[in-house]
């Protein structure tokens, strides 16, 4: 299988088992439980923001849970590398393949965390869309998304396996890329219709904006979005191709769709967004996408955000109504199919020019 990995030498990606002295599959799944208990202390502290539920503290309950959880990652993650040292492996091995880049995140989450305490004493907690953008925050989310990312890179690594390997072998993937669409997502808040549904009158409409600027706001949303989900969402074809095994898309959207509703309260907005995956899941059963199979690609990208758009607007229809009309919603729906597609171009693009004989 190609992949962007196939110019380096394996042997310089993947030490032995005995200079690599702990990794594997089953730290992969431990740390892949880690990273979505840290992402969780993450929703949690946002929760508290969209609700009202924070002060002008530091030291709150919700800092408190989320700063636990990176505890114990990044003490999992620096007492593994300090054991491989002492069994005498180099220091430039003694992180698990795939792991280097997690102790880098922990140094800058550390690093982060002191500057945002010294943000807050200085200037105070932010409030919305600040708490999503400030400095410190994002150098937090940085060192974060190393952090959680560990077991999707190790396994990048990895020789390809069979489907036959089925979830036993893919599940740390699938969670540590739901885990990073759920931290894309979240630093992107301002601007999700799972938390703003600008479609209905109790999102955007309102709520003393013209609705030109809530349409203008809720389309903009919507396509932000779906670059997110569907860039990941074929950065992992292009790795895995049909080896993922059925049911992927549908745990890295639902997870994803539970996380953000939560922060609003949209939790309507989550059966839609499984159904949309078990169907994006049935395309790619169907059409295995990939390599030799450009057009299974294009149509598997343009089919996915737009069928994800269609069951996000059928939901918020039968839950409450749409403000918007047919032209504009529907135009949405497929304006998110050409954003997959045009994407799609990005990880197969087409054949260059044959030079003449």
């Amino acid at each position: 299988m190609s992949n962007i990995t196939d110019a380096l030498p394996r042997a310089a990606i993947l030490p032995t088992e005995k200079e690599q002295a702990v990794g594997g599959l089953r730290f992969d799944w431990f740390m892949a439980f880690l990273g979505a208990l840290f992402a969780g202390g993450l929703f949690l502290d946002g929760w508290a923001h969209y609700h009202g539920r924070v002060d002008d503290s530091f030291f709150t309950p919700w800092h408190a849970v989320l700063y636990s959880s990176f505890g114990l990652m990044a003490g999992v993650l620096v007492f593994t590398f300090v054991r491989n040292l002492r069994r005498g492996t180099a220091w430039r091995l003694a992180a698990p393949a795939g792991y280097g880049l997690a102790l880098l995140g922990v140094a800058i989450f550390a690093a982060g965390g002191g500057a945002d305490m010294v943000w807050h004493e200085l200037f105070g907690v932010e409030a919305d869309t600040e708490a999503l953008i400030s400095p410190s925050h994002l150098v937090l989310a940085l060192g974060m998304t190393l952090m959680v990312t560990s077991p999707l890179r190790a396994a990048w690594l990895r020789p390809d396996r069979s489907t036959a390997d089925g979830w036993p072998t893919y599940l740390p993937i699938v969670l540590s890329a739901a885990v990073f669409l759920s931290i894309l997502s979240f630093f992107t808040s301002y601007a999700h219709p799972f938390v703003h549904p600008g479609a209905t009158r109790s999102g955007l409409g309102g709520h003393g904006v013209s609705d030109e600027v809530a349409q203008s706001f809720g389309i903009a949303a919507m396509l932000l979005q779906t670059g997110v989900l569907m860039g990941l969402a074929l950065l992992l074809l292009r790795r895995w191709q049909w080896a993922l095994p059925f049911g992927s898309l549908t745990l890295i959207f639902g997870l994803n769709a539970a996380a953000m509703s939560a922060l609003h309260d949209e939790f309507r907005l989550i059966l839609p967004a499984v159904v949309a995956g078990l169907l994006a899941d049935g395309v790619r059963y169907i059409l295995k996408p990939g390599d030799g199979r450009v057009a299974a690609v294009r149509f598997f990208a343009f089919a996915t955000p737009a069928l994800y758009c269609l069951a996000y607007f059928a939901a918020l229809e039968l839950t409450e109504g749409i403000w918007w009309s047919i032209h504009l919603w529907l135009g949405v729906v497929v304006l998110s199919g050409v954003v997959g597609l045009f994407l799609s171009y990005l990880m197969w693009p087409p054949a260059g020019p044959v030079e003449a004989r």
